[in-house]
């Protein structure tokens, strides 16, 4: 029995439960007075949290650490300044799809979607380059402060140049993978609602360190999963003492995720060996709770009498005719013992249950008949620890990216059906699954895929790096050895390219062959990608341009920019869903944005173009939001006017200039 308190709350365990929900990785071990183990705040790695610099301090503490783990979470709270670029002409139905392709590294792409989709992921899967000393991995700088950062992010051109081999000579081998997945790890967290859950797929090689990282960023509890994938069942035969046949995937989930369930697997079906006159296959399952804690005196509460009608084989909990016989649960040695459910249960649940005789003796027992497809339709079972089977072997990935391609353009594709697998027991109709190692766009396909077989609408954000497919030598430009240089030179020049062009004829495929089934299905996809801010320097750091450069400049908007560039930029800032439909109007000859109807009205006409006249036209419109170019006001008496016009006509709108 649970002894009263006695005592008033303890706020500062309260205030650690409060601090392990912002930040899990900051909750340590400790012990008090008397040695017992209690949940403490690790203060260093706070104080790194809520810090632009690198903060010293370190004290002994049970938690993983390594050269470079500091600079990793300076990294990951950076602010950058940077932008997404819509790409119309590389994507599938631009303006309707709910589908994102970022191109660009997964870092700047994952801090420019914290606004837009905190806590809005169901699921991520990713597939992380395996530190095997041949991968390529992203090389962060971890040595600047948040200022040189935000500079330099602004100004340099980050294709390709980011990437390096880390091989296994390197001093830094461990530390630098982990400092790669760690900063990317933390920013992913954000985007996961409370139900949400990751899948990360890995070898033997890291492991560990992975679920040491993981346990700190998401907590230890909320590891549900390591999961054995069966991915080539023959092993590796070159392996040198065991032949290796499975990798492993790695589950965690935010703070409550719930499995959907699996559906019933084909090889379980001979477990059901009756059938009802309707043809439904079922078994019987004793109700009599067999083996430990078995005895009536270890649930009272469960000893009680079913009554069996020997005509028809039904039980009752009440006796209503003479002709009923008395069923209780006596174990094999004549010892009272009790029933697997309590009378609540057996109550509601009266309709599953039913009587047959069983022994010599031919004595009633109760029993519950376990339909295979369940009792109200498709009976599900929890995923098992082991998946294996031919929908998650490598070989199947290659076949499918080989059936679309003619050719294998990566080593080791994950198969759809792994993917499928994870969506099947983590996500509902809508959902947004998130992919930032997209490799072969593998989830894409996945997820298109299972929207036609279940009629859903899941929506999927892919992000891939531009990793190039061709390497310089001697001032020439040449395929790399290996899978990289056949998609060269199938005029692939970057494995970004090579992942959109599956998503588009993985989609075509699906389309066609589930015409008659999902005529409604999306396989669209907008292209996105990573890029300097559309705005000038000026724009950041006005007291650092001289007075010179200043005069000549007339604008805060770099030249190369256009209207669509400027929108998507301020729907990042505002954190506007990316998907949302665009279309274009004219009003008074000005080009104006709309943003899901009226959910924001953008106009970017420049040189004094924005007249009160224009804004009364707009302000009739009732915009949620609505921005204008700050060089586009006819004049200051305009622009100190628009806000008074906006607060009479429409006063719900918040208006923003850039």
């Amino acid at each position: 029995m649970e002894k009263m308190k006695m005592h008033s709350p303890n706020f500062a365990e309260d205030n650690i439960s409060k601090l392990a929900a912002l930040f899990p990785g900051c909750v340590t071990e400790s012990t008090d007075e008397d040695g017992n183990p209690k949940k403490a705040i690790d203060f260093d790695l706070l104080r790194q949290e809520l810090s632009t610099a690198i903060v010293e301090g370190p004290q002994e503490r049970y938690h993983l650490n390594w050269p470079g783990k500091r600079e990793a979470l300076l990294t990951a709270n950076a602010p950058i300044a940077k932008t997404l670029r819509p790409c119309r002409e590389e994507s599938v139905d631009f303006d309707t799809t709910e589908n994102l392709f970022i191109e660009g590294d997964n870092l700047d792409a994952l801090k420019l979607l914290q606004e837009t989709y905190l806590d809005k992921v169901k699921m991520i899967y990713i597939d992380p380059p395996y530190n095997t000393g041949k991968d390529f991995i992203y090389a962060d700088n971890f040595a600047e402060s948040t200022e040189e950062y935000l500079l330099d992010s602004g100004q340099k051109d980050e294709k390709g140049n980011r990437l390096v081999a880390n091989t296994d000579s390197n001093g830094r081998f461990h530390s630098d993978w982990l400092s790669m997945m760690y900063s990317r790890l933390k920013l992913a967290r954000n985007l996961l609602k409370d139900d949400g859950v990751i899948f990360i797929s890995i070898d033997d090689g890291e492991v560990h360190n992975l679920c040491k990282a993981c346990d700190e960023i998401f907590g230890s509890e909320n590891r549900i999963g390591l999961i054995s994938v069966v991915s080539n069942l023959k092993g590796r035969s070159d392996d040198k003492y065991y032949a290796t046949a499975h990798n492993y995937l790695l589950a965690y989930q935010k703070l409550n995720f719930t499995s959907l369930g699996v559906a019933l697997p084909e090889e379980y079906l001979k477990d059901y060996p009756e059938k009802t006159p309707e043809g439904k296959k079922f078994r019987l399952q004793g109700l009599r709770k067999r083996g430990d804690s078995a005895r009536r005196v270890d649930r009272p509460n469960m000893f009680y009498p079913f009554y069996a009608n020997p005509i028809d084989n039904t039980v009752s909990l009440k006796k209503t005719d003479s002709h009923h016989i008395e069923i209780l649960p006596f174990l094999s040695d004549g010892e009272e013992g009790r029933w697997r459910w309590g009378k609540d249960t057996s109550t509601e649940r009266i309709a599953e249950l039913c009587t047959r005789t069983v022994g010599s003796e031919q004595r009633y027992d109760v029993f519950q008949i376990d339909y295979a497809g369940g009792v109200d339709g498709e009976k599900r079972i929890k995923p098992k620890t082991v998946w294996s089977g031919k929908g998650f072997a490598n070989e199947s990935g290659s076949l499918e990216l080989k059936d679309l391609f003619g050719k294998k353009y990566f080593d080791t594709p994950k198969p759809i059906g792994l993917v499928k697998y994870c969506l099947e027991h983590s996500t509902k109709m809508n959902d947004i699954v998130l992919d930032f190692f997209a490799g072969s766009a593998t989830t894409a396909h996945a997820v298109m895929q299972f929207n036609a077989e279940d009629g859903g609408n899941r929506k999927f954000i892919m992000v891939q790096l531009p990793e190039e497919t061709f390497e310089i030598k001697n001032g020439i430009e040449s395929p790399k050895s290996g899978i990289a240089g056949e998609a060269y030179k199938a005029d692939y020049k970057t494995i970004a390219e090579v992942s959109k062009e599956r998503i588009r004829r993985a989609g075509k495929k699906i389309k066609e062959e589930n015409a008659t089934t999902a005529p409604d299905l999306y396989t669209g996809f907008r292209v996105l990608k990573v890029d300097s801010s559309n705005m000038a320097d000026v724009y950041y750091t006005p007291d650092a341009v001289e007075q010179g450069l200043l005069f000549k400049s007339t604008d805060n908007i770099k030249e190369d920019r256009n209207p669509e560039d400027l929108l998507f930029q301020v729907l990042l800032d505002w954190g506007v869903d990316l998907t949302l439909p665009i279309t274009k109007e004219a009003i008074e000859d000005r080009e104006i944005f709309f943003v899901d109807r009226n959910a924001l009205a953008a106009c970017f006409e420049n040189n004094g173009l924005i007249t009160e006249d224009f804004c009364k036209e707009l302000a009739g419109r009732k915009p949620l939001r609505v921005v204008f170019r700050d060089s586009g006001f006819k004049d200051d008496s305009v622009k100190i006017n628009v806000e008074q016009i906006f607060k009479l006509m429409s006063p719900h709108t918040d208006v923003k200039i850039i």
